[in-house]
């Protein structure tokens, strides 16, 4: 694969999931194609109706998938971040979306053209298994984050996203301005503002000039609705039916 650039250097692709667990053989053919890249935030990786031509494995990086209305009013329908990879239109056939791709937190990622994951994912290994296996765990997020938007409170809505996020940067610091959020969710700016202070006042998180600290993890997920746990769980399941095949594919 080549060294990586120094300001990469602590960069590795067992840092995503989705990677960690091919086989040594697919891993191998992948390697010498994967970019280590840096995120910024802000970065718009695709925009609606664009040709994709990479696919991106984060790392430390979460990017945030939404559709832009006419108006210009946005909503996320899911987040990506080390569990998962930018792009399943690629495999999927489709080449497009409707949706954007845009960095939420800044990190670290792996860029793979297009050409090599449609190319491992039609040998029908591992790759193609665990592929289509994340694509169903990303769809029950879309559906569950429309569901819990048109049914749950800003505050379980705010818990929701601050819990996967949380998943996604263990240290619990999370650079983020409140205007982002809402924009994200699809709600008033007013409304986060009220919610996070409640979550605040009671000692569950710290906010203070766009950064915001998980204090009480089990207070948010006592606050948060269902659709945490349903879209944990899924991903779960997935990816631990996965590992075992992965394992027996390299035999």
């Amino acid at each position: 694969m080549g060294a990586l650039p120094v300001s990469h250097a602590g960069n590795d692709p067992s840092h995503n999931h989705l990677l960690a667990v091919l086989p040594a053989e697919e891993l191998g053919r992948l390697a010498p194609h994967l970019e280590s890249v840096e995120l910024k935030l802000g970065d718009i990786l695709y925009e609606p109706g664009s040709q994709m031509q990479h696919a991106i494995f984060p790392t430390t990086a979460i990017v945030s998938l939404h559709y832009v209305m006419e108006s210009g009013a946005s909503a996320e329908t899911a987040g990506v971040g080390n569990e998962g990879v930018i792009g399943v239109s690629l495999f999927m056939g489709g080449n497009t979306t409707t949706s954007s791709a845009v960095v939420q937190t800044a990190g670290l990622g792996y860029r793979l053209p297009g050409r090599a994951l449609k190319q491992e994912f039609g040998r029908a290994g591992a790759m193609q298994h665990l592929l289509l296996r994340y694509t169903q765990a990303l769809i029950t997020q879309m559906i569950q984050t429309a569901a819990c938007n048109r049914h749950h409170s800003v505050e379980q809505q705010l818990c929701r996203w601050l819990l996967l996020t949380h998943d996604r940067i263990p240290s619990g610091q999370l650079v983020m301005t409140q205007e982002l959020i809402a924009s994200m969710l699809g709600v008033r700016r007013e409304g986060i503002t009220e919610a996070a202070g409640n979550l605040q006042r009671d000692g569950l998180i710290r906010y203070r000039r766009g950064h915001i600290s998980v204090l009480e993890r089990k207070g948010l997920e006592t606050r948060s609705c269902e659709c945490y746990e349903v879209v944990k769980q899924e991903l779960k399941r997935l990816m631990d039916d996965v590992r075992p095949l992965a394992k027996r594919m390299a035999l």
